[in-house]
C-alpha cells in the first residue's frame, strides 16, 4: 500500500509514544538486569552456578510460553490491559526476592518475572505500532526499539553495580523500582477508548474507524442486507476459526522478520551474559564500559534512522548491520592485546544491535495486517527470547569446554548466518522497501 505524499511529514513524536518508549525501557531494564544480576546474587549467597542456570532456563521458558499466549490476548482484549498485567507480575516477581531467599520462592519469582516481562514488552511493542503514523512506521519502531536496545546494554551494567553494593538485595529493590515506573507509565498509555488521540494514518485508528462506520451502517440496513454486506476487513475472521488453535497464537506472516532475529540473537546473548565476564577475565576492571560505549552507539544510530529505515531496502540495511556485528566481534576476539580495543568494540556492536532489532521488527509488522500486530510482535519477540535464552546455556558450555576464543567465533558465525537467513526470509529477498500489508 503506497503512502500519500501529504503524509510524509506526519508528526512522529507524541506523549503516548514517549510514554510507551519509557515503559519499554523500564521493563527491559528489569528483565535484562535480572538476567545478568541473579547469578551474581546467588554467588554472593553461596549458591553454585547450577542453580543460576536452572533459574535462567525457568525465566526463558516462562517468557517463551507467555509470548505465545499474549499475542491473541493483545489482539482481542487490549494492549494496555496486557501491559499493566505484565508490569504488575514483573513488579511482584522482582520485589519478593529482596525479602525472601527461599529457593522455591526464587523459582516462582523467576516464573513471574518471565511472564511479566514477556506480557509487558509484547503489548508495548504492539502499542508502539498503534500510535505511529503509517508513513513513518519503520522510523518510529527504530526509536521505540531504542528502549529495548539500551536496556540490553545498560540493564546488565546497572544490575552488576547494584548486586555488588551492600546489601546485595539492592539488586531487587532497584529493579522493582524500575518495574514500578513501568506500571506508572503504562497507566498513562490509555488510548484504545479514544483513538482520535492517534495520528490520522495510524493503522489502529483507521481500523477502529472502519469498524465504527460499518457498525453504524449495519444498524441502518435491513437484517438481510447487513448480513450480505461483509467488509474486506471481516473476511479473514471466518477462516481463522477453521485454521484451529495454533493460528490464534502464531502469525506466519511475521516469520520473515522473526527468523533473522532467531539466528542473530544468540550473538547478542553472548554480549548480555558473557561480555562483562570476558572483559574481567582479561583483567579489565572497567569491563562495564563496553556496555556504555555500545549504548552511545545505539543512541547515535537511532537518531539518524530516519534517513534509511523506511526508505532503503531491508536486505541492504541488514548487510551493513551484519558487517558491523562481524567487525565488533572481531575486535572483541583480539581484545586481549589492547584494553582500548575491547571498549571500542562496543561501537560496531552497538550499531549492529541498534539497527537489527527495529529493522527485523519492522519487517515482521509491515508484512502483517494491523489486526494481527499483537501476534506478530509476540512471535518476533519470542525469537529473541529463544535465541538469548538458549545462548545463556550453550555459550557457557562452549566456553567451559573450549574457552572464550571459540565462543566468540561461534557468535560470529551466528551473525554471518543471519544475513543468509534474511536473504531467504525477507519478502522479495528484501530488495525493495516494504509497505504495510493490507
Amino acid at each position: 500500500m503506497s503512502v500519500p505524499q501529504e503524509h510524509k511529514t506526519e508528526r512522529l513524536w507524541s506523549p503516548l509514544f514517549i510514554f510507551i518508549i519509557i515503559m519499554t525501557l523500564c521493563s527491559f531494564m528489569v528483565g535484562q538486569g535480572l538476567n545478568s544480576g541473579t547469578s551474581v546474587y546467588l554467588d554472593h549467597m553461596g549458591q553454585g552456578a547450577t542453580l543460576a542456570g536452572i533459574l535462567a532456563a525457568v525465566f526463558s521458558a516462562s517468557a517463551a510460553v507467555a509470548r505465545i499466549a499474549c499475542g491473541p490476548v493483545i489482539d482481542n482484549v487490549g494492549r494496555v490491559v496486557v501491559m499493566l498485567g505484565g508490569a504488575l507480575c514483573l513488579f511482584v516477581g522482582t520485589i519478593l526476592p529482596a525479602f525472601v531467599s527461599d529457593t522455591t520462592v526464587f523459582t516462582l519469582c523467576r516464573i513471574l518475572q518471565g511472564i511479566g516481562f514477556s506480557a509487558a514488552t509484547t503489548a508495548s511493542a504492539t502499542a508502539a505500532s498503534d500510535v505511529l503514523p503509517l508513513s513513518r512506521l519503520g522510523e518510529g519502531i527504530g526509536y521505540y526499539g531504542l528502549g529495548q536496545a539500551l536496556a540490553m546494554s545498560i540493564g546488565p551494567a546497572l544490575a552488576l553495580f547494584l548486586v555488588n553494593t551492600d546489601p546485595a538485595e539492592n539488586l531487587y529493590l532497584g529493579m522493582s523500582a524500575m518495574a514500578a515506573l513501568a506500571i506508572v507509565f503504562t497507566l498513562l498509555c490509555r488510548y484504545e477508548k479514544n483513538p482520535k488521540r492517534l495520528p490520522e494514518t495510524s493503522s489502529y485508528r483507521q481500523r477502529i474507524e472502519r469498524e465504527a462506520a460499518k457498525a453504524a451502517a449495519g444498524e441502518a440496513e435491513a437484517a438481510g442486507a447487513a448480513g450480505a454486506a461483509t467488509t474486506e476487513a471481516e473476511a479473514p475472521k471466518a477462516p481463522a476459526k477453521k485454521e484451529g488453535f495454533l493460528k490464534s497464537f502464531f502469525e506466519p506472516r511475521a516469520v520473515p522478520g522473526m527468523l533473522p532475529m532467531l539466528v542473530l540473537s544468540p550473538a547478542f546473548g553472548f554480549g548480555i551474559f558473557f561480555m562483562g565476564l570476558y572483559g574481567t577475565s582479561l583483567g579489565y576492571t572497567g569491563a562495564g564500559l563496553f556496555y556504555t560505549v555500545s549504548a552511545i552507539a545505539m543512541i547515535a544510530v537511532r537518531l539518524v534512522s530516519k534517513a534509511f529505515m523506511d526508505r532503503v531496502a531491508p536486505f541492504k540495511i541488514m548487510t551493513f548491520t551484519v558487517l558491523f556485528g562481524l567487525i565488533g566481534f572481531a575486535m572483541v576476539f583480539f581484545a586481549g592485546q589492547s584494553e582500548l580495543l575491547f571498549y571500542a568494540a562496543g561501537i560496531p556492536y552497538g550499531l549492529c544491535l541498534g539497527i537489527a532489532i527495529p529493522l527485523n521488527q519492522s519487517v515482521a509488522v509491515k508484512n502483517t495486517p494491523a489486526e494481527r500486530w499483537g501476534a506478530a510482535n509476540a512471535i518476533y519477540l519470542l525469537a529473541s527470547d529463544i535465541g538469548i535464552g538458549v545462548a545463556s546455556a550453550v555459550w557457557g558450555v562452549v566456553n567451559d569446554a573450549a574457552g572464550f576464543s571459540v565462543t566468540i567465533i561461534c557468535a560470529m558465525c551466528c551473525v554471518a548466518a543471519s544475513l543468509l537467513v534474511a536473504w531467504l526470509a525477507y519478502p522479495g529477498h528484501g530488495l525493495k522497501p516494504l509497505t504495510q500489508s493490507e
